[in-house]
């Protein structure tokens, strides 16, 4: 049984996390997430003021998450630290951190790939969701479709040819003139209204004749439903100011046109290559109207999979787990591992 460290701070919230395991069956012992909620005056993330932030949390959360766990650095296995994909500032404060201890506490350091993170992140919750799967990760930053052969071995089916998920609900969001980040509140809105009203958004790239093989058969674009909102409230706003029924008729319309989407190209995903599980990571996922429409379409199929919220947002325990899948493989990193902004996930193949 080996405990792992892991740290994650890719983005704008400081985590740490301590787990115990072997292979899948895996014990989490401590999970700290310290979120920045300075970014929502700025309607996004800063990326200078979430380095900083992160230089001030870091040694604190990291000894509260060993603190929960009861144990010491002495007596961790390894430190598994996200190296990317992120925000290079951001990642490179952990990073260092995270190299920094293991050095002086003569641990072996296991740089992360942040987005095979989200894809452990749900067997820490259910342990059934494991490979094999179909995977979609959706979150601020990217949307993949993914079909999962065994940890380490992963397909690339689809993938986001523009805006990812999270990103078209915050700008939706702010359309609307609700907070930052927007998911939860457009979520929220959407479902203050039974339907959409009079309002209706195309799905975008799904049609009926698409074929596997096609170049848009798995992946998604949401530039275009973005502008169609833009265009269906400042058509709305000639009129005069937005009703509260008319925003959330708007907010139900765009939730429903970009969840279909998802749905139809996960199951697509899951009837071509024979999987009976789907499992869903990324922030997005925490969006229950997503897990239940997705656990509807695939209700003859197989179970769906999503994680909780702490594990669906970006945090230090899957980081850790994907990190001793990597250690028990004997795959450690040099301290000379770097931070990069974008980097293929390792294993990863195109379709």
């Amino acid at each position: 049984m080996a405990l792992i460290l892991g740290i994650e701070t890719s983005c704008d919230e400081t985590s740490a996390s301590v787990i115990e395991g072997s292979g899948d069956d895996v014990t989490q012992r401590s999970l700290v997430i310290l979120s920045q909620d300075i970014h929502r005056v700025f309607g996004g993330v800063v990326p200078e003021i979430a380095s900083r932030a992160h230089v001030t949390s870091i040694v604190p959360v990291v000894e509260r998450a060993l603190a929960d766990a009861g144990v010491t650095i002495d007596d961790v296995d390894a430190v598994a630290v996200t190296h990317a994909p992120g925000l290079v500032g951001a990642l490179l404060v952990g990073m260092s951190y995270g190299k920094a201890l293991a050095f002086t506490a003569g641990k072996p350091i296991v740089g992360v790939h942040h987005m095979e993170g989200h894809l452990f992140a749900t067997s820490l919750e259910h342990p059934d969701a494991v490979p094999p799967f179909t995977a979609l990760l959706v979150s601020g930053g990217h949307t993949m479709l993914m079909d999962v052969e065994a940890w380490g071995t992963y397909r690339l089916l689809g993938r986001t040819r523009d805006d990812a998920a999270g990103e078209a609900f915050d700008k939706v969001a702010k359309l609307l003139g609700l907070p930052y980040p927007g998911g939860p509140h457009v979520e929220r809105l959407a479902g203050s209204v039974p339907d959409a009203g009079a309002f209706r958004f195309a799905r975008p790239m799904l049609r009926r004749d698409q074929q596997p093989g096609d170049p848009d058969y798995y992946d998604v674009s949401f530039s275009g439903l973005k502008t169609a909102v833009l265009n269906a409230v400042r058509a709305a706003e000639a009129d005069g100011p937005l009703s509260e029924t008319m925003r959330a008729q708007i907010a139900r319309a765009f939730q429903d046109a970009l969840i279909d989407t998802l749905v139809e190209k996960t199951a697509r995903a899951a009837e071509q290559f024979g999987r009976t599980r789907v499992v869903l990571g990324g922030g997005v996922a925490c969006n229950r109207t997503l897990a239940n429409a997705m656990r509807n379409r695939m209700a003859a199929r197989g179970p769906v999979f999503a994680p909780p919220v702490r594990l669906a947002t970006d945090n230090a325990a899957m980081i850790a787990r994907a990190g001793l899948y990597r250690f028990e493989r004997g795959e450690v990193s040099p301290l000379s591992l770097n931070a990069y902004a974008s980097l293929s996930i390792p294993g990863l193949t195109p379709a």
